[in-house]
């Protein structure tokens, strides 16, 4: 799949030995993510928003009110696009080391940087909604009622491309020093994981209606938070 280019600004300033740019890497963190975090300039100030986000090739795809700031920037005639910067993260494991100075955690991340724009055309605003039902849930676009007229008209979408990219990951256990090593503390990684619960119906379901299995086939995973 190749990698990202490097540019001045993803390239990270501290422990640039755990940033890649290598695309399998990256998607991967993306697709294992549910919440992403929005970051732009509004009013001269910094505003991060978190928000849930699909992805579909080379391109993430954001949603929201039709009534809310960053998309209404995003789609401003004068200036059709609002710079952003987009981060995930997973957290895999609290390192816990023998000194305050050393403890950390295990993680995997992307910050993506560039130009969000309103998605306009109707064919692909369809694809990027439901890339965002189905990055929730594989599947459940196909297994859902598409939006109607009125949900369209409310619902706005951003695109992001994906060319200013990095991918940032720790593994391991603590990083003490030596002469720490004898000291009386303990020291190692606790795993962070995500678990997902057996779904819990709606009482209002209508008859006949079970449990979808791509829902059951949840229940037997767990992927790291």
């Amino acid at each position: 799949m190749g990698s990202y280019p490097t540019t001045d600004r993803n390239v990270p300033t501290r422990s640039k030995e755990r940033a890649s740019y290598d695309r399998e890497l990256v998607h991967s963190i993306l697709d294992e993510g549910y919440v992403c975090h929005l970051g732009f300039i509004r009013d001269g100030a910094p505003v991060v928003l978190p928000t849930l986000y699909g992805r579909v090739d080379e391109k993430l795809y954001v949603h929201g009110s039709t009534g809310s700031r960053p998309l209404r920037m995003a789609g401003q005639a004068a200036d059709p696009g609002l710079p952003v910067c987009l981060t995930v993260t997973h957290v895999d494991g609290l390192v816990l080391a023998r000194s305050a100075f050393h403890h950390s955690i295990n993680y995997r991340s992307v910050v993506v940087q560039g130009t969000a724009r309103q998605v306009t055309d109707p064919v692909a605003r369809a694809e990027a909604l439901d890339a965002l039902v189905d990055h929730v849930v594989a599947g459940r676009s196909a297994d859902s009622r598409p939006a109607n007229a009125k949900e369209l008209a409310a619902t706005a979408v951003l695109v992001i491309d994906l060319a200013e990219v990095s991918a940032k990951v720790r593994t391991g256990g603590a990083n003490d020093d030596e002469e720490d090593k004898g000291l009386p503390y303990w020291a190692g990684v606790v795993p962070v994981r995500t678990v997902y619960g057996e779904p819990l119906p709606s009482a209002d379901l209508a008859a006949g209606v079970t449990t979808p299995g791509y829902l059951a086939e949840l229940g037997q995973e767990a992927v790291p938070c």
